[in-house]
């Protein structure tokens, strides 16, 4: 009981520092995925007096807490919620399928009885291991698949604990790196100056959690519990609550920033394919998005935070897109913009408010460009 009142003042104490997600309801629904590392019959790392399976645990659903308070365009997926095992490879599984837009994957570090004074908090992101030390970071993650029995097949002979299957990270192309390693470096900061925690850096090593999930992704490590001090720390409502708040800082700069590269973009595509005229016999070329049974409303979480009109076709209301009388700009929006929120989305045509068949008009388009092209005799 008393354990349950310090958590119920810590959290309403962070709750009261943490600021609320901006605008949030004008906002397009934003998916993170948070990962408990280890659980079950796999303890994680084990200290003198707990296991790193509950730390992270706490520290996960303390994080996920805040988000879920304080956020409410925020969808908070759980790769588990209790103490149970689950493997590595269907908690990648459980982010892609909920087509999350961020995961976050919280552990707690260990090192040999030699070093038992090391402390201090790292981020991780997926990459080759530059050096040892991150390597054997990297092994005792992975050691995780170990737990199942048929890991071999599951993950096509991967050997965590040989330095050669890694090689397979060294020509790795990870286009979700540069969004991974400016969280990282953003918890960093609020470790060192929020949390008072010593840093120890941003880092990449070959995680395979990190490989399979299709999504900006950080592996953090929230301390040493090798270490008695700080194990006694992580074990504390204080350090806890401290960690996720500190976490839950970082997330919060980095999802604002990403909102506003948004609306930076949607301005840009405004600016570039402005409404034309239909009333004459200009084609106009749109992308369809998705469709529903009925109207949706400005801010239904379906249209992904875009303002999109429809056209009724066989009683079925089709959302649309962009504009424009030049095909090749609207396949471009539909390539840059849309399709990373819509990936079945595809191009349109309409003449006079009608839709027409887009396989004509674009071969109209095209052959219209080509008689521009040729030279005049």
């Amino acid at each position: 009981m008393r354990r349950f009142m310090l958590s119920t003042i810590g959290l309403c104490f962070g709750l009261l520092l943490a600021p609320l997600c901006a605008n949030s309801v004008e906002m397009q629904t934003f998916v993170v995925v948070i990962d408990a590392g280890h659980g079950g019959h796999d303890p994680g790392a084990s200290g003198k007096i707990s296991k790193e399976k509950d730390i992270n645990l706490h520290v996960a659903l303390l994080l996920g807490k805040l988000i879920q308070t304080n956020c409410p365009d925020v969808k908070v997926v759980y790769t588990r919620r209790k103490d149970e095992f689950i493997p590595l490879d269907r908690r990648a599984a459980i982010a892609n399928n909920a087509q999350a837009n961020l995961f976050i994957s919280i552990h707690t570090n260990s090192l040999p009885k030699g070093k038992s004074h090391i402390s201090g908090a790292s981020t991780w992101t997926l990459g080759l291991a530059k050096s040892e030390e991150n390597l054997e970071v990297a092994k005792r993650e992975n050691a995780v698949i170990l737990y199942e029995s048929d890991y071999q097949t599951r993950y096509a002979g991967f050997n965590p604990n040989s330095a050669e299957s890694y090689i397979i990270f060294e020509f790795m192309q990870d286009k979700y790196m540069s969004q991974s390693v400016h969280l990282a470096s953003l918890i960093q900061q609020e470790f060192r100056t929020t949390c008072r925690r010593t840093d120890r850096g941003v880092h990449q090593a070959g995680f395979l959690v990190l490989k399979a999930s299709a999504m900006p992704g950080i592996l953090i490590e929230l301390g040493f519990i090798s270490n008695p001090e700080e194990e006694r720390y992580l074990n504390s409502e204080k350090g806890s609550q401290t960690l996720a708040n500190g976490i839950y800082q970082a997330f919060l700069t980095y999802k604002q920033e990403q909102e506003e590269r948004r609306k930076a973009g949607e301005e840009e595509t405004k600016q570039k394919t402005p409404e034309p005229e239909t009333t004459d016999e200009t084609t106009v070329f749109k992308i369809q998005l998705l469709i529903a049974d009925q109207p949706l409303a400005e801010n239904d979480q379906r249209l992904k935070g875009l303002k999109a009109s429809y056209y009724k076709e066989d009683n079925l209301y089709k959302y649309i897109y962009g504009a424009s009388a030049d095909y090749n700009r609207i396949e471009q929006l539909r390539q840059e913009k849309i399709l990373p929120l819509f990936k079945d989305a595809f191009v349109v045509a309409f003449k006079n408010g009608q839709k027409i068949n887009t396989r004509t008009a674009i071969t109209e388009y095209k052959n219209n460009n080509n008689q521009k092209d040729k030279p005049k005799k």
